[in-house]
C-alpha cells in the first residue's frame, strides 16, 4: 500500500499541483495561534507549543490510520494519498526551477532574476547568470529533500503520521526558530532541535542517495571535506554531496544587497548553468526512482517471505 500510494500521490500531483501557498497560510495561521496563546519566551513554553502544534496532530492521524486500517484497506489507502499529497511534492518548487531555467536558456537573465528573487525571497538585481543557476541549483536540492524525499522516508516509517509530522516539524521550525533571541526568547529553541531530530536520518539517506545515483567518489570527497564549513551543516551535507554528485560548484559568494553569510565553495567542477541545472533534475528524478525502486524489492521481499 505504501507504494501504491506514494505513485498515486506523485502522478497526480504532476496533474494537479497543491496550492502551496494556501496550505502554508494555514500552517502560518495555526503557528500564529499558538504562539500568541503559549510564547512566554521560554523553551518550555516552546516545547509545549510544539507538542500541540506538532505531535498532537500527527498522533491524531495514527490512530485515524489505524482504525481505518482495521476497518476498511480502500479507507485507509485513500486516507493515506490525501495526507501524503497534503505534505509533499515536487511542483511546490520544480515550477520556478524549470522558469528560471528556460530564461536562462533564452537569455532572459532580467527574467531569471526576477524568479530567483520570488523564490528565495532576496534581492537578485545584480545577479550574474552564473549566480542565478548556482542559487537556483542550491535551493533545488535542498527543497527536493525537505518537500519529497525526507516527508516520503517519514510516510514509510510512520505512513501518514510520519509524512504529516515532518511537514509540520519543518514548518515550525522556520517559522519559530531563528528569530532575535532578545525579542523573541528560547521559545524556538524547541522546535529548531526537533526539526534537528527529525531531519537527522533522512537528510544522510538523501545526501547518500545522490552519491549513488551521481558521481559517487566526487560526492562522498565533498561531503567529508567540505561540508563542515558551510555554516549550517546539514544543509552543507545536501549541497556538497549534491554539488560533488554533479561535477558543480556551488556556494561562493554571491552579488546581492543581503548578506547572505559565509559561502564557501561546494563541490568541484564546472560552473553553474543551464546545462548543469538540467543535470540536476536527472540526479533528482534518478534518487526517487532508486528510492521507488528499493521499496518495491522490498515489498517482494515481504510477500515472498511469508
Amino acid at each position: 500500500m505504501t507504494l501504491l500510494a506514494i505513485v498515486a500521490v506523485l502522478l497526480f500531483e504532476q496533474a494537479k499541483p497543491l496550492p502551496v501557498v494556501r496550505v502554508d497560510a494555514w500552517l502560518d495561521a495555526w503557528a500564529a495561534y499558538l504562539e500568541a496563546r503559549l510564547n512566554a519566551g521560554q523553551w518550555r513554553h516552546g516545547a509545549a507549543a510544539w507538542t500541540i502544534g506538532v505531535a498532537a496532530p500527527a498522533a491524531l492521524v495514527l490512530l485515524l490510520f489505524v482504525l481505518l486500517t482495521w476497518l476498511n484497506w480502500f479507507a485507509a489507502a485513500l486516507f493515506s494519498i490525501v495526507v501524503l499529497y497534503l505534505t509533499t511534492g515536487f511542483r511546490q518548487f520544480s515550477h520556478y526551477y524549470t522558469d528560471i531555467n528556460m530564461a536562462l536558456r533564452m537569455g532572459e537573465l532580467d527574467r531569471a532574476r526576477r524568479l530567483i528573487s520570488a523564490w528565495r525571497g532576496l534581492p537578485a538585481d545584480a545577479l550574474s547568470s552564473e549566480e542565478v543557476a548556482r542559487l537556483a541549483i542550491e535551493e533545488a536540492l535542498t527543497a527536493s529533500h525537505r518537500h519529497v524525499f525526507a516527508p516520503l522516508f517519514w510516510f514509510v516509517v510512520l505512513g501518514p503520521a510520519g509524512a504529516l509530522l515532518y511537514r509540520l516539524t519543518r514548518h515550525f521550525c522556520f517559522r519559530w526558530a531563528f528569530r532575535d533571541p532578545k525579542d523573541y526568547g528560547r521559545f524556538g529553541d524547541f522546535s529548531q532541535r526537533a526539526f534537528a531530530v527529525v531531519d537527522w536520518l533522512p537528510l544522510r539517506l538523501t545526501a547518500a542517495a545522490f552519491a549513488v545515483v551521481g558521481d559517487f567518489e566526487d560526492a562522498v570527497y565533498c561531503w567529508r571535506t567540505q561540508a563542515e564549513r558551510w555554516p549550517d551543516i546539514e544543509t552543507g551535507i545536501l549541497l556538497a554531496s549534491g554539488a560533488g554528485a554533479l561535477g558543480v560548484r556551488l556556494g561562493m559568494p554571491v552579488r546581492t544587497s543581503v548578506d547572505l553569510g559565509d559561502r564557501p565553495e561546494m563541490g568541484i567542477g564546472d560552473d553553474a548553468g543551464p546545462d548543469l541545472m538540467q543535470s540536476a533534475v536527472g540526479l533528482v528524478w534518478r534518487t526517487l526512482v532508486m528510492a521507488l525502486l528499493l521499496l518495491a524489492l522490498l515489498g517482494i521481499a515481504s510477500w515472498v517471505g511469508k
